[in-house]
């Protein structure tokens, strides 16, 4: 009898595409793992070859799921400074630009993947893009054991910001940490500030996937409304995407100098001596990149917005709400130097402090342990979280909202590549155009 939570994360991408639904369960995995009371186990999608070509960086592939896991785990371990006790699973997954336009097709159950007794708490990272639905019903409409799960409880999601849609019984609580290189850039930072030396010579930057909608177009507009107030503001841009070429030509424009580079690791030493980021973005559910800059000791100037909330607790998070607030934020952090972070404040970027709300949000630290033989977890999920009621059982479905990988029927290679049955091919499905986010 194994007394140990099991707790499964399903998750809409991996390693080594870069983005928070890829990053962000990876290290909650690690985190929830690390004591070794729990049996954790990450689900990640595995792609084709071409998929892999088409989205991965740096032309780097893999020709078994072995290869990747190797890749993912050696990845995290440089970061963390420990070795992850977790496991990691795979399921056939297929990256459809088309899908992001709001055309669906067949996709394959992925809870197959997880025997019931190992799934008394199951976390999905983004659900409506797991079950190539949005919205709550998602689930119960596309999936057969997902609606199995939900018929057996009354839901339970965890919202991760204020700017996320609001639902009945919901909670709001961040449960994101920053990559523990952040911490370690930020105290050499500390340690230097208090040796007098001044360890912030570089003005201001901003690095996020270069598409209008992460932040550019605020940036911009604010930067070309307010040239006069600004002229002495020197600024970087980093990222890559599809709207960089129109990006570089409106920063052209500008009689402020702004100049644009191909994106880069935040971690990277190029990003260690700017002392103020940018992010005027009201797109994102929680910005992860705000959360790494506070982490390295910057003054971070960002727009008084729910999905903010969570960093004005931080000396050095500025907020504005309107183009001469953002003057007023901006030209005080060039001339300030960065305040001290804490101990306290430091732990609470951290990902100990992250995986403590989620436990406390999920009620999760309450729960006893009890493994279920031969009969479904009873596991529940919808888009809310009542923290006013005990769990009635050792099973829960935590609810995020990430970016997306959309799976959908798998080709036969990449069912043998995971030895798993070729399923009988169906009907897809077609529904309305539908937002996506991420």
């Amino acid at each position: 009898m194994d007394e140990k939570q099991h707790i499964a994360i399903f998750t809409t991408a991996s390693l080594p595409w870069m983005t928070g639904t890829a990053v962000n369960p990876l290290f909650r995995a690690s985190y929830l793992a690390k004591d070794g009371e729990k049996k954790v186990t990450l689900v990640i999608p595995w792609l084709s070859m071409k998929d892999q070509e088409y989205l991965y960086p740096n032309k780097i592939t893999f020709n078994l799921p072995s290869e990747q896991e190797k890749y993912v785990r050696e990845w995290l371990e440089e970061r963390t400074g420990f070795k992850s006790s977790f496991n990691i699973r795979f399921y056939p997954g297929r990256f459809e630009e088309v899908l992001l336009k709001g055309m669906l097709t067949q996709t394959r159950d992925i809870t197959e993947i997880i025997p019931d007794e190992e799934a008394d708490i199951v976390v999905l990272e983004e659900p409506e893009h797991l079950t190539c639905l949005a919205g709550e019903s998602a689930a119960v409409k596309f999936v057969p054991k997902l609606r199995q799960w939900r018929s057996r409880s009354s839901g339970s999601v965890i919202r991760l910001s204020a700017a996320t849609q609001e639902l009945p019984r919901s909670v709001i609580c961040n449960v994101h940490g920053v990559n523990p290189k952040f911490l370690e850039i930020g105290m050499t930072k500390k340690d230097q500030q208090q040796l007098g030396n001044k360890v912030f010579p570089k003005d201001a930057y901003y690095i996020g996937k270069m598409v209008w909608s992460k932040g550019y177009k605020e940036l911009l507009k604010l930067l070309r409304d307010h040239q006069k107030e600004l002229k002495e503001l020197e600024v970087d841009l980093f990222g890559s995407g599809e709207d960089s070429g129109q990006i570089q030509e409106a920063a052209k424009k500008l009689e402020l100098v702004v100049r644009v580079h191909p994106g880069r690791d935040h971690a990277d030493p190029l990003f260690h001596d700017y002392k103020v980021f940018l992010n005027p973005s009201t797109t994102d559910v929680v910005c992860t990149t705000t959360a790494e800059a506070l982490a390295m000791g910057k003054i971070v100037v960002c727009a008084e917005h729910p999905s903010n909330d969570f960093f004005k607790q931080f000396p050095n998070c500025r907020t504005f709400e309107d183009g001469d607030g953002f003057v007023k934020a901006t030209c005080k952090a060039l001339t300030d130097e960065p305040a001290l972070l804490t101990d306290a404040q430091r732990y609470e970027l951290s990902w100990e402090a992250a995986t403590e709300r989620f436990l406390r949000a999920a009620e999760l630290d309450n729960v006893p342990a009890r493994r279920l033989k031969k009969t479904p977890s009873k596991l529940f999920g919808s888009t809310s979280l009542n923290l006013s009621r005990n769990l009635e059982d050792a099973s829960a479905l935590v609810h995020f909202v990430g970016t997306a990988l959309l799976s959908s029927q798998p080709d036969e290679e990449q069912c043998k590549e995971l030895g798993l049955d070729v399923p009988a091919r169906k009907h897809g499905f077609t529904f309305g155009k539908r937002g996506t986010s991420g």
